[in-house]
């Protein structure tokens, strides 16, 4: 059975391309016709394609693995933001940082150094501050959550890049395909395929054609953490139990004093505030 229908595409506007003298004649395989000089994508294509590209997405789901979904044009950030947040995979819908999936240790140092902060607030280490030193590391938090807050969690490279608009987010394909990540995408009429895995023919411009495409792949992504899950039970029920974590390592953190504590925080505060004046 579909997991999405031909009517349900309609409705949304999925068939709306864009001005014929704007296409890429890569994407002729799924223009239906021209109608007032206008492209009109062949919907029957886009409903098999969404099946194709969900149930390879439910796959990597079930596996445990991530994947990125990248959307910063202003049509798709929300949609993108809920739909993603609603299946607990990480997404990109600021500015894409350069580099972010070929430099991805430097991403990571940005993250780690926001959760740094934030355990030097609690501790009371910036206490001791001042009022201007305290404003600068919040705006730093501030500016890293707003860039990078929605793949904090993100802690290796994902299994899978899916994302909507591929001539708007040009760099973060080509980064994923020098990687060997496989990207989905919603490809509207105006945009090169041939270097996505497992192209969406569908308007990229429409709030409600980008929502419905991404009901029908997140509802797939949703059953594959739910089998996932189902699994780790049942091995669990068969006396197949998850490794216990290391004493060891616990007691060793454990023992380190007090003092010896308050110096690496002291030291890291330090190296923030050099950070900023450096800035």
């Amino acid at each position: 059975m579909s997991r999405i229908t031909f009517d349900t595409l309609l409705e949304a506007g999925c068939h709306f391309g864009h001005l014929k003298r704007k296409w890429n004649p890569a994407m002729a395989p799924y223009i239906f016709m021209e109608r007032n000089g206008i492209h009109i994508i062949d919907l029957h294509k886009t409903a098999a394609k969404v099946d194709e590209a969900a149930e390879a997405l439910k796959q990597i789901a079930k596996s445990g693995k991530k994947i990125l979904f990248v959307a910063t044009k202003k049509q798709a950030k929300q949609v993108v933001a809920d739909k993603a947040a609603s299946v607990n995979m990480p997404y990109v819908i600021e500015r894409w940082p350069g580099g972010m999936l070929t430099n991805f240790p430097t991403i990571r140092k940005a993250v780690k150094k926001m959760a740094t902060i934030d355990k030097l607030t609690n501790d009371g280490t910036y206490a001791n501050l001042s009022k201007r030193e305290i404003l600068q590391i919040s705006r730093q938090r501030a500016k890293l959550d707003k860039n990078l807050g929605s793949i904090a969690d993100l802690t290796r490279l994902p299994s899978a890049l899916f994302v909507v608009d591929v001539m708007k987010e040009n760099i973060a394909v080509r980064e994923a395909n020098r990687l060997g990540i496989p990207v989905f995408a919603i490809v509207d009429t105006n945009s090169d395929p041939n270097n996505v895995d497992f192209v969406i023919p569908a308007n990229d411009d429409a709030n409600k054609s980008i929502e419905v495409i991404l009901d029908a792949c997140c509802g797939a992504i949703a059953e594959g953490l739910e089998e996932r899950k189902a699994e780790k039970v049942d091995m669990e029920a068969a006396g197949e139990a998850p490794k216990a974590p290391n004493k060891k390592k616990g007691a060793a953190k454990a023992r380190l004093d007090k003092s010896t504590e308050a110096a690496i925080n002291a030291s890291k505060a330090a190296a923030f505030m050099k950070d900023d004046e450096e800035a």
